[in-house]
């Protein structure tokens, strides 16, 4: 894993994998994340100093996190978030728990350079969209389906 920020129109997040995610994969991606949504994790915060930092990317093998604590400023206070069994290094804020996530949808693919960096190595993007009623994400559907009926390049 390496960044997942949120964006104006949902959240990526890019991965380094040695599969090929595809769109058949959807499905099976948004039944891994309805299991996360039932189980109501609470979303704990934490921070770390940089030696703590490094010694969790180093444990659990996150080359690319360490890479990222490393462009920190020596004095940063580094925050993480934990849900269930699985941490991040990010700056956050959250929900208070996964189960105020009662619709999502993952959007597209893409590819992106590690830094936007043509010599980085090519990771996977996965788009989404997560929000607290499901009527929400049919307003937003919707309107995408409308904007790709006005497209001025078909």
């Amino acid at each position: 894993m390496t960044i997942g920020p949120a964006i104006d129109n949902g959240f990526y997040y890019d991965i380094d994998l040695d599969y090929t995610i595809t769109p058949d994969d959807y499905d099976r991606i948004e039944a891994e994340m309805r299991k996360i949504v039932k189980a109501d994790y609470p979303i704990e915060y934490c921070t770390k100093n940089r030696k703590e930092a490094l010694e969790w990317a180093d444990q659990h093998h996150e080359t690319y996190k360490t890479e990222l604590i490393n462009e920190l400023p020596e004095d940063s206070v580094i925050s993480f978030y934990k849900q269930g069994e699985w941490a991040d290094l990010c700056a956050g804020p959250h929900v208070r728990s996964t189960g105020q996530i009662k619709a999502f949808k993952i959007m597209s693919l893409a590819g992106a350079y590690w830094h936007g960096d043509e010599n980085n190595k090519m990771l996977q993007r996965v788009y989404g969209v997560a929000y607290p009623k499901k009527s929400l994400l049919d307003d937003n559907l919707k309107k995408l389906e409308e904007a790709k009926k006005r497209d001025h390049r078909k």
